[in-house]
């Protein structure tokens, strides 16, 4: 069985598929960093660091309270108890997201937990070669076909000195079973004979979760990984700057309960595509 002409067998796409250990109850909350200094200038990042600005501090802190507050209506689809650990790419830019999101969600409240936080590479951005740190302007007058193909079938175009998608994702599939196995441990396996309906059992189930603070292109991978899609599929998720997704997984099997939900930044300036800031919002890992 072949999936659409021109893309990899069904067969070859599964060497790839993170190992989600069998019967995993649990979630994965994926939030993108919030803004940095390169993306406030307009330049493109890939693994160049870059340290947050004040308004991507004040996202931060807004994703912490709002997964602090995460039984408060509108509920997120996020179990009530506290998470395993915040799993995070070890560049300045997440690291410091990620601190200032167990922060805002240990002073919370008197009774507000630790949570253990945890470097992982296997979950840094797209190396982006001599792309990185130019403006996008410059990128598109110097190196206009390169990005135009990057922009059309980016799993067979690389930046000059980059990494190919191939690459991260073999990568980010071995960083995913690793955060996987550290949720499923100590678990009973769960088990598919329940409602899969929204609408007829939706409390939050007790199942041990974990937030995993990353960046556009890798999260876009990641999200092909955990779903078993081909990387030609690279273009169809969009993530916002602390931007919030959740990916339950019912014994073993990935669901998407959220994605890119972004109310909780409306304070904060800085919410979206639609916000004059909006050009400079996807220079992470792609263009």
């Amino acid at each position: 069985m072949v999936d659409p002409p021109g893309e990899r067998a069904l067969s070859e796409q599964s060497e790839r598929v993170a190992s989600i250990p069998d019967g995993l109850d649990g979630a994965l909350v994926l939030v993108r960093h919030g803004q940095s200094r390169l993306i406030e200038e307009g330049r493109f990042q890939g693994q160049l660091d870059s340290p947050l600005t004040p308004i991507g501090f004040a996202q931060a802190e807004a994703v912490g309270r709002r997964l602090a507050g995460r039984r408060i209506p509108p509920v997120l689809p996020v179990p009530a108890a506290t998470p395993v650990e915040i799993v995070h790419s070890p560049l300045s830019r997440t690291t410091s997201t990620a601190v200032e999101i167990a922060r805002a969600m240990a002073t919370a409240g008197p009774a507000a937990p630790t949570v253990t936080l945890r470097a992982e590479a296997g979950f840094m951005e797209i190396a982006q070669g001599e792309w990185e740190g130019l403006y996008s302007t410059e990128i598109a007058a110097r190196y206009a076909d390169t990005l135009a193909a990057w922009r059309r079938r980016p799993w067979e175009t690389v930046a000059p000195g980059g990494e190919t998608l191939q690459a991260v994702a073999a990568r980010v599939g071995p960083a995913l079973a690793t955060t996987l196995a550290t949720l499923a441990h100590g678990q009973a396996a769960g088990t598919l004979d329940r409602s899969h309906v929204a609408g007829y059992d939706d409390a939050a189930p007790a199942h041990p979760w974990s937030v995993l603070v990353g960046h556009d292109g890798v999260f876009k991978i990641a999200l092909l990984t955990l779903f078993d899609l081909p990387l030609e599929r690279f273009w169809m998720w969009s993530m916002d700057l602390c931007g919030l997704t959740v990916v339950e997984f019912r014994a073993g099997r990935p669901v998407l309960r959220a994605h890119n939900l972004t109310d909780h930044l409306a304070a904060v300036g800085i919410t979206g595509p639609s916000d004059a800031a909006a050009p400079v919002t996807r220079l992470d890992g792609a263009l």
